[in-house]
């Protein structure tokens, strides 16, 4: 078996990790505490959001939200004592020796490296993503999803994976591998290139392989959003909708791709349950982070992501600290690159934690951005109310759940920001 060394590295890597996870675990339990404390009261509670759930509402929330916790603390531990197990085993040693034994070389063999630890991962958590789907989700009404659905969607991320992550990662590793000092560099220029290539191609290649998605039929409804997009000069080709229907019932919409891949998408079930007024203040929210130019801070900020990893990876992926850590003897580039993966997810996390701050401003800026070119307020607070309500969302989260995880401001957050705006309906 091959030692793992308890160097300082190793021990950084091991406080990270560990520390995450007791702050996931804390932040899950505190969350679900702030549920049951609720629960049927509305003490303590900001008015604007405690009449969304009756008594009985809070009681399904609650329990959803335990079966929830449950299952995540489970799905946690058992990932945080499977990374433990393989690593201080020494599995990345024995999978790298493994693989040396075959002789396909550093790109090939890294590529297998790599696909191996992931297709690994994948099996292994596969059984908490259809509990999740077929057990809590289908016990709270959500879930439409069917297991051949389910089925043939895992089947068809795997090939994308496949066919598009291969080569990608392929291509990266040959670039650390063989130019030298500024292989970071090359590689960073070809993934941030390719960002943005998916960003594009994605509407129009990549989500109709799982979704539908159909013009919107001429009606009041597209009247509307089409003559709120041309009164904010906003050009705009076609809505579509999605049947999001057929795998759930949670309602959404969402903006994206460039150019001529540009979308705006409706959710079916959204269009279901909200008036005209709602709909196009949903809308709104979402054309204003494209006019905020959030999506390119957001495009902007991967790359930078992007660019510090491929950095910090050109110094750490040929040490010989980071590769005794990890119970690696020799250091290919593969082998180094596959534990920097793992050694960078607390420095990851921490990156997460501004990103998240970052997407919630920009969400106080949409909603701001909805309401003053809309000029009502109303329509936005009760789009948001009723997908709160339809989605079974937490009404008081606790603050660290909002700080580690959250992507959107708590709803009563929204709520008052929006009310502040003067001189609107």
């Amino acid at each position: 078996m091959t030692q793992v060394v308890t160097n300082s590295l190793f021990w950084m890597v091991l406080a990270g990790l560990a520390g995450f996870y007791i702050l996931d675990s804390v932040a899950a339990l505190l969350g679900l505490r702030s549920v049951q404390r609720h629960a049927g009261a509305a003490d303590g509670m900001p008015e604007s959001v405690a009449s969304i759930y009756d008594s009985g509402e809070w009681r399904r929330l609650e329990q959803y939200t335990s079966a929830n916790t449950k299952a995540e603390l489970l799905e946690s531990a058992f990932g945080f004592a499977l990374i433990l197990l393989f690593w201080l085993s020494g599995g990345f040693g024995i999978l790298n020796r493994l693989i040396g034994k075959w002789g396909l070389g550093a790109v090939p063999g890294g590529v297998l490296f790599i696909a191996l630890l992931w297709a690994g991962r994948w099996l292994l958590f596969l059984p908490f993503g259809i509990h999740h789907t077929f057990c809590i989700e289908q016990k709270f009404g959500f879930n439409k999803t069917t297991p051949r659905t389910y089925a043939v969607d895992q089947a068809k991320s795997l090939l994308i994976a496949i066919v598009l992550g291969g080569p990608v990662l392929a291509v990266v590793l040959a670039l650390l591998d063989y130019r030298g000092p500024r292989a970071w560099l090359y590689a960073w220029i070809f993934t941030s290139l390719l960002l943005f290539v998916f960003a594009w191609l994605a509407p129009a290649i990549l989500m109709p392989l799982f979704n539908k998605f159909m013009p919107l039929e001429r009606g009041d409804l597209k009247d509307a959003i089409i003559r709120y997009a041309r009164s904010n000069a906003f050009p705009i080709q076609d809505i579509f909708v999605m049947d999001g229907s057929r795998r759930s019932t949670r309602a959404n919409a969402f903006f994206t791709g460039f150019g001529r891949t540009r979308k705006i998408v409706l959710f079916d079930t959204l269009i279901k349950n909200h008036t005209s007024d709602e709909l196009v203040a949903v809308l709104a929210h979402e054309i204003g982070h494209y006019k905020r130019r959030h999506i390119i801070q957001k495009l902007a900020s991967g790359v930078c992501n992007i660019g510090l990893f491929l950095f910090l990876a050109s110094i750490l992926i040929r040490s010989p600290a980071l590769a005794e850590a990890f119970g690696i003897r020799s250091v290919p580039v593969y082998g180094g690159l596959a534990v920097f993966l793992l050694a960078y997810g607390p420095i990851g996390r921490l990156i997460s934690l501004a990103a998240g701050f970052q997407s919630r401003r920009h969400e106080y800026s949409a909603d701001r951005f909805a309401v003053e070119t809309t000029g009502k307020r109303q329509p936005m607070i009760d789009a948001l109310k009723k997908l709160s309500k339809n989605n079974l969302a937490n009404l008081v989260p606790h603050a660290l759940q909002v700080v580690l995880h959250y992507s959107h401001p708590p709803l009563a957050r929204r709520i008052a920001a929006i009310q502040a705006i003067p001189s609107l309906k």
